[in-house]
């Protein structure tokens, strides 16, 4: 096997599964937080499943990933789940309720980050062979876990933090950030991608996605390391 085909199959082998459970599992707890707060529609179509096949899209789970992992060498990779239907009027307490719905995704992707951090613990007694591609695995798990949990709360609709505010802020507040909800995706793309490419061309690094979330990713990361007990 050529050994740049072999070095993005063991790439692969290494961020598929931490991609794919953190991904489907963020959308699979906004439904379980849904239905249990009063709002069935996601159970009614399937989605309160952490079954990740459930929450697959062929675009933002599978190609987006690929072309963004062989853009990067295989260092890095993103992606999003189909978004589970969520009835915010059928909620319990709509706007309080609202904000619970919202943090379930990136709270499961913090508490999967703790997760592999305490697995870590088992790798001393594991056969030397896999010793390398599981610690591998595990700390793409930390990291990707975090980035999702940390970028999906930014304070921007129709992502999580965006939600978040509407639900806490002042209707003088909440109102006109809600109403930026249709245009949420379009400036996402704006900042992650062309802004920093004028910035590239200008000289100067605008990519808000390395030195603004990064560093919180980092702060985090070492944090469930310790709450782990490793040091």
């Amino acid at each position: 096997m050529d050994l740049n085909v072999a070095q993005f199959v063991y790439q692969l082998s290494v961020w598929a599964m931490p991609v794919l459970f953190a991904i489907t599992l963020h959308e699979a707890a906004h439904g379980y937080a849904a239905w249990k707060l009063g709002d069935d529609t996601a159970y009614r179509r399937g989605r309160v499943s952490f079954n990740p096949l459930r929450h697959i899209d062929p675009f933002g789970t599978i190609l987006l990933p690929a072309i963004l992992l062989i853009g990067s060498g295989g260092s890095f990779m993103f992606g999003y789940a189909k978004p589970v239907p969520v009835a915010f009027h059928r909620l319990r307490r709509p706007r309080t309720d609202m904000v619970w719905v919202a943090l379930a995704g990136p709270g499961i992707n913090l508490a999967l980050a703790y997760i592999a951090a305490i697995v870590f613990h088992l790798i001393p007694v594991l056969p030397g062979s896999v010793i390398a591609w599981l610690t591998q695995m595990l700390s793409v798990m930390i990291f990707f876990n975090l980035l999702l949990a940390v970028f999906n709360m930014l304070p921007l609709p129709p992502l999580d933090g965006g939600r978040v505010a509407v639900g806490l802020l002042p209707d003088s507040l909440a109102f006109p950030l809600a109403q930026l909800e249709r245009y949420g995706f379009l400036i996402l793309i704006g900042l992650l991608f062309i802004v920093p490419f004028i910035g590239g061309e200008l000289g100067i690094d605008l990519n808000f996605f390395v030195w603004l979330l990064l560093p919180i990713v980092e702060v985090l990361r070492d944090l469930v390391i310790m709450l782990a007990g490793h040091g």
